[in-house]
């Protein structure tokens, strides 16, 4: 397989997974997997890792199968579970990174997006349970939270 097709496979792989990250969240994570997720939902802050930290191997599975099977001929399975793996590396930097500084780096930001994906991942964590959530996805943030991510950055400019 040329590189070009490689490519495209592999990011459509990386956007394909916020969906199906999405909908894992909402009917997997908040459904039968509760028990998984629910100390992710709550303020414990003496242990480094949580049960919820399992959904790595949910994830990281697919992708190194896809990757064995598909290292033989470089076919697009390879490619799919490079997009996995890639989209795996953005949650880690942006989920646990970033937005739940399980690591003290990146604290401080001016930009609009990664503000607005704070506060939509912020709406989400407000839900203590695992029903009435909102705010399922990981890059993909409502409107509403640019809005008021620009508005906040407006109100900051003029002191």
């Amino acid at each position: 397989m040329t590189w070009i097709p490689a490519t495209i496979i592999t990011i459509a792989t990386v956007l394909i997974m916020e969906f199906v990250a999405w909908a894992m969240h909402k009917y997997v994570m908040h459904g039968f997997l509760w028990y998984l997720h629910e100390d992710h939902h709550q303020v414990n802050n003496d242990r480094f890792f949580e049960k919820n930290d399992a959904f790595f191997l949910i994830f990281a599975i697919p992708s190194m199968l896809l990757f064995w099977f598909g290292s033989y001929e470089f076919n697009a399975l390879f490619w799919i579970g490079l997009g996995i793996l890639i989209y795996g590396m953005l949650y880690f930097f942006v989920h646990d990174i970033f937005i739940h500084q399980r690591f003290k780096l990146m604290r401080n930001t001016d930009s609009v997006y990664f503000k607005a994906l704070r506060k939509g991942h912020k709406v989400h964590h407000k839900h203590l349970g695992k029903e009435e959530g909102e705010c399922f996805g990981m890059l993909l943030v409502p409107f509403k939270y640019f809005r008021e991510a620009r508005k906040a950055a407006a109100r900051q400019a003029t002191r």
